[in-house]
C-alpha cells in the first residue's frame, strides 16, 4: 500500500466551517491513538523514522508544514499539508520526516496502534536493510 491524500469533508457555513473523521468512511484504520505537535521551533525537524505495523493519517489543523518521504532507494517526496481537510495517510513502512513548519503550525497525528516503542524503525539504514 501506498501513501495517499484523504480528502475531509467540509462542511460551509457562514458560521463556520466543519471537518470530520468518521471510520471507516474518512480513515481506513480504527484509531488507537491521537497526539499532536505544536511550537515546533524554526527549522527544527520532528519524525525521521518508520513504523513497523501502525498505520498514520496527519493532518495540519492550524499552519503548515512539509511531510518528506523517503522510499529505500533514496527518492525524496515532499508533501505540503496546509488545509484542515486534507489528510495524508501513510501506511506502515513508510519512512518520513517533517519539515518547514509554519508559525503556529499544529499537525494533528492519528495512529492505528498505542505508543509501542518496538514498532519504531529510527536509523534509516536498518529501515532499508528490513524493507
Amino acid at each position: 500500500m501506498i501513501h495517499k491524500i484523504l480528502k475531509l469533508p467540509k462542511i460551509v457555513d457562514p458560521r463556520g466551517n466543519l471537518t470530520f473523521l468518521q471510520f471507516p468512511e474518512q480513515i481506513p484504520f480504527q484509531v488507537e491513538r491521537v497526539f499532536w505537535t505544536y511550537d515546533v521551533p524554526g527549522g527544527e525537524i520532528r519524525g525521521g523514522h518508520a513504523y513497523k505495523e501502525q498505520h498514520e493519517v496527519i493532518i495540519a489543523l492550524s499552519g503548515s508544514f512539509d511531510v518528506v518521504i523517503t522510499s529505500p532507494s533514496g527518492g525524496i517526496q515532499k508533501i505540503s499539508l496546509n488545509r484542515s481537510y486534507f489528510g495524508l495517510y501513510l501506511p506502515p513502512n513508510t519512512w518520513r520526516h517533517i519539515e518547514n513548519f509554519s508559525t503556529n503550525a499544529l499537525a494533528l497525528h492519528l495512529s492505528s496502534t498505542e505508543y509501542l516503542e518496538n514498532d519504531y524503525t529510527r536509523d534509516f539504514d536498518s529501515y532499508i536493510q528490513n524493507t
